[in-house]
């Protein structure tokens, strides 16, 4: 539980834009703090989805699926952060798992 309360800072700044993650990422760098990584992989997985969706449609424009976009990245986005407030190692949906395992180097 100590590993938790020390990380849960570093946590939640990671999900505060893609800044935010590599900020956390260099907070958590010395301590190498467990839950801190969890979230970090999380938000930062989050971060990169949403860009490369969001580069891909700027090719493809149809409005429609922009709101999609926005929408699935509000709702999973919310899952993962409301998990770091609760202090909980929860993935969000669907894609939290492949993250965990996409990026073990954070």
């Amino acid at each position: 539980m100590d590993t938790v309360k020390e990380g849960k800072t570093t946590a939640l700044v990671a999900y505060f834009t893609i800044v935010g993650s590599l900020i956390a990422m260099s907070m958590n760098s010395d301590s190498k703090n467990e839950f801190a990584r969890f979230h970090i992989r999380q938000a930062f997985g989050l971060h990169i989805f949403f860009i490369g969706f969001a580069i891909f449609l700027s090719q493809w424009f149809n409005e429609y699926a922009w709101y999609g976009l926005y929408i699935a990245y509000i709702v999973l986005w919310g899952y993962g952060f409301i998990g770091a407030i609760k202090d909980e190692k929860q993935s969000v949906p669907l894609v939290g798992d492949f993250f965990q395992k996409w990026l073990k180097f954070i």
